[in-house]
């Protein structure tokens, strides 16, 4: 049986943009990929699936998560299509989180955007990704609670900056990484934000709805529920007086069981 599975549910957008990718290189390196496409179309859709296909490859060929990710925003980058700021507007461009497992090394992540990534270990999903988002850079206060958009995202995979504007501009480079040590069994969690962003914001225990066989079921569903929840949301937003209509985003995760 796979030490892995994935799942999605496409919520009331009329089109699934997620995309996952798994690779094993030969030296034994696996790379978990998951990719969040920004915006809803067949093209979007195509291109984010082959997009997560490449940075699979390269993180698992070069071992190591960022240097992978960092290879192929740079091939996209260099695309003399998207040096028009007018032509990037339009082309396909995704958020990104990437995991590299080689036996016997710490688990090493990267991301740019807002997909996340968890390890859920004795009873506790512990997060490894900071969003790269508008609330990261205008955090909530006093005065504005609710800080800054969390839905703007302020790096992806199909962009042009570089660490020096990123920091420039929002206080973060383009690509972000973190290397954890892994002791015995562990499960990481690839999630978009369609996917991790309910069950935070209803309060759930993401170890208590992931921490179950098989993982095929478990991960379908903690998609469903997540879909379930926002639809909920909105719907008693709307009940509160202010107008709304029932809504879920694409719902995407990447279970994968680690040693």
């Amino acid at each position: 049986m796979r030490p892995y599975a994935t799942a999605q549910n496409t919520g009331t957008r009329d089109t699934q943009c997620d995309a996952t990718a798994v690779h094993t290189a030969p030296s034994g390196a696996r790379a978990y990929v998951l990719l969040d496409g920004i915006g809803s179309s067949d093209a979007i859709r195509a291109w984010t699936i082959k997009a997560a296909r490449r940075v699979a490859r390269a993180a698992s060929r070069r071992a190591d998560a960022e240097a992978g990710l960092r290879h192929v925003y740079g091939d996209y980058a260099a695309d003399p299509g998207r040096q028009d700021p007018y032509e990037l507007r339009w082309m396909p461009k995704a958020a990104v989180v990437v995991a590299v497992a080689v036996p016997g090394q710490p688990l090493r992540v990267a991301w740019a955007g807002d997909c996340r990534a968890y390890l859920l270990v004795r009873g506790i999903a512990r997060r490894l990704t900071n969003d790269h988002n508008d609330r990261r850079v205008h955090p909530p206060t006093a005065m504005y609670p609710a800080g800054g958009d969390r839905n703007l995202i302020t790096s992806y995979l199909g962009g042009v900056d570089d660490d020096e504007d990123l920091r420039r501009m929002f206080g973060h480079p383009v690509i972000e990484s973190v290397t954890v040590p892994l002791d015995g069994q562990c499960r990481l969690l690839l999630a978009s934000d369609g996917a991790y962003e309910p069950h935070v914001d209803a309060g759930h225990d993401l170890y208590a709805e992931l921490d179950d066989d098989p993982l095929t079921r478990v991960a379908q569903e903690f998609v469903d529920l997540a879909v379930e929840t926002s639809l909920r949301a909105t719907v008693t937003a709307g009940q509160g007086g202010v107008w709304s209509r029932p809504y879920a985003d694409n719902a995407t995760v990447l279970l994968a069981d680690l040693n």
